[in-house]
């Protein structure tokens, strides 16, 4: 098993370290409580945006040198945007760490986001936009959030829209830097052929002297179970169906995952036997489970053709209360040997550990340990999955988004009759 460390600096930054002794490399990066759900409404986007402009040039580099000084160590550097966070981060020789901190400092606390590289990145975003709305199985995802949480943060698209990336400019950039980037909003997570001494001499280094942020405090969302459907001349229907779910910190997240794993997660599964092999009635479909720190909700996608829509919605409300009568202990079993191989797996992979280990003390305020971790997996129960997917079915209406040449699908209250069957 792989231990953690974690320690705060003066500053409030914290720093975290999952040293894997097989490892060969180091990931690095820092995570920055900063998403799309905490943006104003004329920002909508920027949390995104701002990520691109990181890398655009700094006091001391220009974009180029940016990415050279990494590829020339044989590095690697991305980042990601999502609805609580912004990530930036490298994976690289161990001897090259204090070079890796220096370039994510740099480009944190010291870019300089040049006019003419805004206008770039902005057609950049733009076309960016394009392409997630020219394809469906992406732009249902963002359909459902607005049907779950439509007049919530949480419900617009990350990308932001067209019209709100065409208004930013360094202003609006900066702005939303100094409400959020500050060392109590920021946290160091590095996995692999790296030791918390090591890390924490390095950070000291370059981000001790770093300042808070204001921090914009977070609205909890209201699940709103809308509709929303765009017709559209295509071979198949994208549909998502979700209820409200759990919270992240929520001690049922196990039988959550288990759930899901077990209803949606594979080609055993309920959804991908009873709907695909057994009806032919869809190439893909998957349940997915999202928890957020203060919220959650539990979908299914399919792809299916237009004709068959209803019958493969009806199907899964059908299998989701047959769960809620009951689960046998071999596709209890199966889940959550799925959820161990899954967890030890990640731990093979210094780039995964390192998520993991940032995800775990974003949301919990800590490491956790493994042991526990496959505890908590082999205490969920074939009981404790029925009752909560009782409880999901019971908790709220559920909430659909669709794309595709099919506008006359089952109505909200017909599906929550189906479910409440």
């Amino acid at each position: 098993m792989t231990v953690a460390t974690l320690s705060t600096l003066t500053n409030g930054l914290r720093v975290a370290t999952r040293h894997m002794p097989q490892a060969t490399s180091v990931s690095v990066g820092i995570w920055v409580k900063a998403g799309a759900r905490d943006e104003r409404d004329a920002e909508q986007g920027i949390a995104h945006m701002l990520e691109h402009m990181a890398f655009k040039g700094t006091k001391r580099r220009d974009a180029q040198a940016i990415a050279t000084e990494v590829e020339d160590v044989g590095g690697y550097m991305n980042a990601h945007t999502s609805r609580e966070e912004t990530a930036y981060y490298l994976r690289l020789l161990p001897e090259h760490l204090s070079l890796g901190v220096d370039i994510l400092a740099d480009i944190l606390t010291e870019s300089t986001m040049p006019e003419i590289e805004i206008e770039r990145e902005r057609g950049v975003i733009i076309q960016e936009i394009g392409q997630s709305v020219d394809t469906p199985d992406d732009l249902v995802f963002d359909l459902y959030a607005k049907s779950a949480y439509v007049d919530h943060t949480l419900g617009r698209p990350i990308l932001g829209t067209i019209d709100s990336v065409s208004n930013f400019d360094r202003g609006d950039l900066s702005g939303f830097l100094s409400r959020h980037y500050g060392a109590g909003q920021m946290l160091v997570c590095a996995a692999g052929a790296v030791t918390q001494d090591e890390l924490v001499a390095c950070i000291e280094e370059r981000l001790g002297g770093l300042q808070t942020a204001t921090d914009a405090t977070r609205k909890a969302p209201v699940w709103s179970a809308g509709r929303q459907i765009i017709t559209r001349d295509l071979e198949q229907t994208h549909v998502v169906l979700g209820l409200p779910g759990l919270a992240a910190n929520d001690e049922d997240r196990f039988a959550l995952m288990a759930l899901s794993t077990l209803f949606g997660g594979g080609m055993s599964s309920r959804l991908f036997q009873q709907i695909r092999e057994k009806r032919g009635l869809c190439y893909s479909i998957f349940s997915f489970a999202n928890m957020q720190s203060d919220s959650g909700n539990f979908a299914i996608y399919a792809g299916t053709s237009a004709e068959q829509v209803d019958e493969m919605l009806g199907v899964v409300c059908d299998e989701l209360n047959d769960v809620a009568s009951g689960v046998s202990d071999a596709e209890v079993n199966r889940a959550k040997a799925q959820l161990r191989a899954s967890l030890l797996m990640a731990r093979e992979s210094v780039a995964g550990c390192g998520d993991a280990l940032a995800r775990q003390i974003t949301l919990f305020g800590k490491p956790s340990d493994d042991v526990e971790l496959l505890a908590a997996i082999d205490d969920v129960t074939g009981e404790r999955v029925g009752e909560l997917a009782a409880r999901l079915i019971a908790a709220a209406p559920p909430a659909l988004a669709a794309v595709g040449p099919s506008f006359e699908i089952m109505s909200n209250e017909a599906l929550a009759a189906r479910l409440a069957a």
